[in-house]
């Protein structure tokens, strides 16, 4: 005679018994790890900001982001307003940098009105317009935040991937990258251009900064054409904001 374990309904009930305390612990980990992943993603994307607009503790060649028991108190002693642009409306809100760029992105696609962060901070007298970006690189998703003045002339960056190439995509996020876009012009003539991550430009020393364009990482040519398309459509969606500024 066998046992009552070792029957077919034994065994299904045991497994969805398993499934269902399995996924109760799951959930209630996650809820409770809710705010702390909440506060890391702020955390996180304050430092970037703060990172595209100069407020960092760089030394001659590294990236370092300003520290996360600081992060707070730099972002609103340098960030002195957050907007968000729909269309031809304009409005205050003070947690614009929880906007999901991804979910604005696929609302856009559907004929929904995007909803546009944008970061005004202030530092040394100067006044910078800091922007979300996000795009697609060679394997996956790459984002941003590209700080300008009221010209759209870049005076900062801060780029990241999720699954670019070791040594050659990855390489968007390294300093002798990101520093070549300080002092870009994207417009030309009154008309926005972005900037092209090209390779062979003639201007390997990055000295021309009305060419609209940056020297390309070797052997990143696909991660580099991500850079420039996602600057490109992402940015001019802010032309029409910029062109009130003027």
């Amino acid at each position: 005679m066998s046992k009552k374990t070792d029957s077919n309904v034994y065994t299904i009930l045991f497994a969805i018994g398993m499934v269902l305390v399995v996924g109760a612990l799951l959930a209630f980990t996650a809820s409770s790890l809710r705010p702390t992943i909440d506060g890391n993603k702020r955390i996180e994307k304050q430092q970037n900001i703060l990172y595209a607009m100069g407020v960092n503790e760089n030394d001659e060649t590294s990236v370092i982001f300003v520290s996360k028991d600081k992060v707070a108190d730099e972002f609103a002693k340098y960030i002195k307003k957050q907007i968000v642009i729909e269309g031809d409306k304009v409005t205050e809100d003070n947690k614009a940098y929880l906007i999901d760029v991804k979910k604005q992105q696929a609302a856009a696609k559907e004929g929904k009105v995007r909803k546009l962060p944008l970061f005004i901070g202030e530092k040394d007298g100067k006044t910078y317009y800091i922007a979300p970006i996000r795009g697609k690189g060679l394997w996956d998703a790459i984002w941003g935040y590209v700080a300008m003045d009221k010209n759209m002339v870049v005076q900062g960056v801060f780029f990241d991937h999720k699954g670019e190439t070791p040594g050659l995509g990855a390489n968007i996020k390294q300093r002798f990258f990101m520093d070549d876009f300080a002092g870009e012009n994207m417009m030309k003539d009154g008309v926005f251009k972005g900037i092209n991550v090209a390779k062979g430009n003639g201007d390997p020393k990055n000295e021309d900064k009305n060419d609209n364009e940056v020297d390309a990482i070797a052997g990143a040519t696909i991660t580099g054409n991500g850079v420039s398309a996602m600057i490109k459509s992402e940015l001019a969606q802010y032309v029409p904001y910029f062109k009130t500024l003027n």
